[in-house]
């Protein structure tokens, strides 16, 4: 099963680089992960000052220039919410202080290759 996990950092001044020595721990996470299949993508996010929300309700289009807080997002490969939920405590270890949102990615068809 597929997962999107988004992750609100906690702690630091939103945009804030970590150390190198985080950063290379990090990367290391992500690398092995990526080998190991668990992770199919990640990415930082820009500061909110760059993004904005839309919303249409009633036939209206409203946008604002605040869409919810988020430092990144990781797309996981996982066998159950539960491995997904171990997986989050261990980035979290790493990433620190935070919290991550878990979303099952709905499946249509055939399940992907692996």
């Amino acid at each position: 099963m597929r997962y999107l996990v988004i992750y609100r950092g906690e702690g630091r001044e939103e945009g804030a680089m970590p150390d190198p020595e985080h950063m290379a721990t990090m990367g290391r996470y992500v690398d092995e992960s990526l080998k190991n299949g668990k992770l199919i993508g990640t990415e930082p996010l820009g500061v909110r000052e760059l993004g904005a929300r839309v919303r249409l309700k009633n036939g209206q289009y409203t946008v604002s220039d605040e869409p919810d807080r988020a430092s990144g997002y990781a797309f996981l490969n996982a066998p159950s919410r539960e491995a997904v939920i171990e997986m989050c405590k261990e980035f979290l270890g790493i990433a620190g202080d935070g919290v991550t949102e878990i979303r099952q990615i709905m499946e249509f068809g055939p399940p992907p290759a692996s």
